[in-house]
């Protein structure tokens, strides 16, 4: 049975130490073989996925048919696959440890493992060789560096600190250091980078020297020849950021104190980590044994993890605090990303050891490569998608202009579109962040963004994201363009005065409707593009509304006589009218009501349902209706000639004067009561005005009438003595009054104070009777009655 396990494994398996195994030798396999291709981690999981396989009943694949298509699996998801790989590792660390055991008792008893003292030292000669030439080679290489580091600090210091120079057109004495120095720190790495090649090449060529056959290169020396690159490279990036001995080639702003702290703590980690995985686990497994070399690799990461979580939790509150020193200093931009850092990034360090050490236990050959490929995507997402954020904020920071002749037309759309830029830079920034969150999960293997893409449900995503962005452009545009027109109508413009009160209203009304259609179908559209079926919240939404027009029978009354209020214009906005037995100034209309301010300055919102009747005070002209009573005893052809006299001074008035349309109407006596003889006239003015008209020709008057004598009625009392039958009535205690100068018949009458006639010079104002009527007017407002 085992034979036979052995055999299907082995046609799967892709190891090279599986498929040089034949299947004839696969029932012949000895326990220490088993033991060699156990310890091999590719091919033990390919084992593992083949029992798992046959305990789940699946056909091997020597047992299928010919020509059958394999079966494909179904995609375990990331909880399956975090428990197999933990499970995994656990089992593979008990096994380690276990042979680990074994191996470290057959060392103690003195016997070999993989190889021998002689065979040792036969095949640790080329290493030995590749490691001391690299290591000499690099050394003095280095110390030539060195000297040349010295003079490119020394040449960015001087210019520096030199004084200005005129610049070149177009290029900022500024811009023209900030670029040599970023030339010179390039440089430097380049020349750091080509000092550790020329290393890796000295002790490669040292190894072909001591390798037997000189002509292949030892397998051992190969791997201390990639480890060395792999490791120094990342120690080159270390030092050209921190550049202990050459501060002005830092590529970060601090301390040399900081700088070299900072850099002695990494290149410590990278060290120990890059060799440990890179160098000593293969070393260890090829002389002594795979567990061995395992337990090795596992107790160094160990020792690196501790070293580095101590050192950052150590340092958390000073780091955080230069970072947030650093960010009240910087823009707004990155201020705020300053800070946000400084509060997780002992997290985000502690997170970054956590996953460095899992990778390598579970992945030791590619660990560093991993590692190194993912915190370059990660840095280089961040940075390309920070400076895609400055770009837009340095972009659209500025207003946008439009075309003048555009902008001639349509004066109010350009502060409209630049309305809308923060709310676009908000969207485009998420979009941003979304995007650079998932690039920075796919290069840590947490989600594969390209097989997402190429999946059905990446595809409609993408579509779905990108039909809702032209959803929402068009909503956009149609509403910004409606919206610009309407309010350019509604505004005052060269060559056009401002629109008529009617032309307001329905505006209003006309840009309130269009926002409710345009925002009720974007909602519409939208919910459809995310899957969302509108069709039963349309017939939900009939039903509710048929429903609803049954309850409300006075809503929809209001609304239909209000539309045809509007369509017969028989109110607007800032109109004086009286209507439900409210009379005041139209404040605001909607398709259902009117909002009326009386004089009393209280709000009315009448419902049009009870509207019946509108008397519109505002419509073409107005009059002015008066009605003067004066005493039986005065003469009504005077008065009318009193009358027609302080209507020819008011017609002399600069303010009230061109408000008059026609000459006054003497409609004659209407009434001849207990009180006196009314007589009435007529005033025909301007929309409005009549009000005014109405205080100044009524000041005038008085003034008229009191020069002339002409009484006007006030309450009498008449007195009766009485009589006794014979028809005598008792006598009356009457004084006799003292001898008056002789009037003329214009005596004056009682309780009246005779004025001299003084009529107003002409060009003066009668301010002090207008009131705000003009004013009002032209700031399109309603006047006072």
């Amino acid at each position: 049975m085992l034979s036979c396990l052995f055999f299907t494994w082995q046609a799967k398996a892709a190891t090279p130490l599986l498929a040089q195994t034949p299947p004839a030798a696969a029932a012949a396999l000895t326990p220490a073989a088993l033991a060699d291709l156990l310890e091999n981690p590719e091919a033990r999981k390919a084992l593992v996925d083949e029992l798992r396989a046959q305990a789940s009943g699946a056909k091997p694949a020597a047992s299928r048919p010919a020509g059958a298509a394999p079966a494909q699996p179904a995609e375990p998801g990331l909880q399956e696959r975090m428990a197999d790989n933990v499970q995994r590792f656990l089992t593979g660390l008990a096994t380690d440890m276990g042979q680990g055991v074994e191996d470290m008792r057959a060392l103690a008893s003195g016997s070999s493992l993989r190889m021998d003292s002689s065979a040792a030292g036969h095949a640790l000669k080329p290493l030995a060789l590749a490691a001391a030439a690299t290591i000499l080679a690099f050394i003095l290489l280095r110390m030539i560096a060195m000297y040349v580091y010295g003079r490119i600090d020394r040449w960015v210091a001087e210019l520096r600190h030199a004084p200005e120079t005129p610049p070149r057109r177009g290029a900022p004495a500024s811009m023209r250091v900030l670029s040599r120095r970023a030339g010179a720190i390039v440089g430097a790495l380049a020349i750091d980078a080509g000092v550790v090649l020329l290393a890796a090449m000295a002790g490669g060529a040292a190894a072909l020297w001591g390798t037997p056959g000189r002509g292949t290169l030892d397998t051992l020396a190969a791997v201390f020849l990639r480890a060395f690159v792999s490791v120094e490279l990342v120690k080159v990036l270390i030092r050209t950021v921190f550049a202990v001995r050459h501060p002005h080639l830092r590529l970060l702003p601090m301390t040399d104190e900081n700088a070299r702290y900072w850099n002695t703590w990494l290149l410590r980690i990278a060290t120990a980590a890059g060799y440990g995985t890179l160098l000593i686990d293969p070393v260890v497994s090829a002389s002594l044994s795979p567990a061995l070399g395992r337990l090795a690799n596992l107790l160094i990461m160990l020792a690196v993890y501790v070293y580095a979580v101590r050192v950052i939790w150590r340092n958390r509150q000073t780091v955080r605090g230069h970072l947030d020193r650093r960010a009240a200093n910087a823009t707004t931009f990155m201020g705020s990303r300053l800070h946000i850092l400084a509060r997780v990034w002992h997290v985000l360090g502690i997170g970054y050891f956590t996953i460095l050490l899992v990778v390598s236990q579970v992945d030791p050959t590619n660990a560093l490569p991993f590692m190194a490929r993912a915190t370059a995507q990660t840095l280089l997402v961040i940075g390309v998608g920070s400076l895609s954020i400055l770009f837009l904020n340095a972009v659209l920071a500025k207003p946008i202009r439009l075309p003048d002749d555009l902008r001639k037309r349509l004066p109010l759309l350009e502060a409209r579109v630049n309305a809308y830029v923060p709310a676009t830079l908000k969207l485009v920034g998420l979009i941003i962040r979304i995007v650079l969150v998932l690039l920075v999960l796919d290069a840590w293997r947490a989600f594969d963004l390209s097989r997402w893409l190429a999946s059905d449900a990446g595809g409609a995503a993408i579509k779905m994201t990108v039909n809702i962005v032209i959803v929402l452009l068009i909503a956009a545009l149609a509403w910004t363009v409606i919206a610009s027109i309407i309010e350019h109508r509604l505004s005052q413009s060269e060559g056009r005065g401002m629109p008529s009160a009617r032309e307001r209203t329905l505006l209003a009304l006309f840009r309130n409707a269009a926002l409710i259609v345009i925002v009720t179908m974007t909602l519409m559209v939208l919910l459809s593009q995310i899957g969302i079926d509108v069709g039963p919240l349309i017939a939900g939404a009939g039903v509710v509304g048929l429903a609803i027009g049954f309850g409300a029978q006075k809503l929809v009354q209001d609304i239909i006589t209000g539309i045809f209020i509007q369509l017969e214009n028989g109110m607007n906005e800032n109109d004086v009218v009286q209507v439900a037995g409210v009379f005041g100034t139209v404040e605001k209309m909607t398709i259902r009501s009117v909002g009326i301010r009386t004089l009393d300055g209280g709000y009315h919102l009448v419902p049009f349902s009870s509207v019946d009747v509108v008397a519109n005070h505002m419509r073409d002209f107005s009059y002015h209706l008066g009605e003067y009573t004066i005493a039986h005893r005065e003469s009504v052809d005077d008065a009318i000639v009193h009358l027609r006299a302080a209507f020819a001074e008011l017609m002399t008035d600069t303010v009230l004067g061109p408000e008059i349309l026609e000459d006054i109407t003497v409609a004659g006596v209407t009434a001849v009561n207990e009180k006196g003889v009314t007589i009435r006239i007529l005033i025909k003015t301007t929309p409005g005005m009549q009000w005014a008209v109405q205080r100044g020709y009524n000041r005038l008057l008085k003034k008229h009438f009191d020069a002339a004598g002409i009484e006007l009625p006030y309450p009498h009392t008449v007195v009766y003595f009485g009589q006794d039958k014979r028809g005598y009535a008792p006598p009356a205690n009457v004084f006799v009054q003292s001898e008056r100068p002789d009037e003329g018949g214009d005596a004056r009458a009682a309780g009246h104070t005779r004025r001299p006639l003084e009529p107003a010079p002409r060009g003066e104002d009668s301010a002090e009777v207008l009131g705000n009527e003009l004013e009002a007017r032209e700031e399109g407002e309603a006047p006072r009655a």
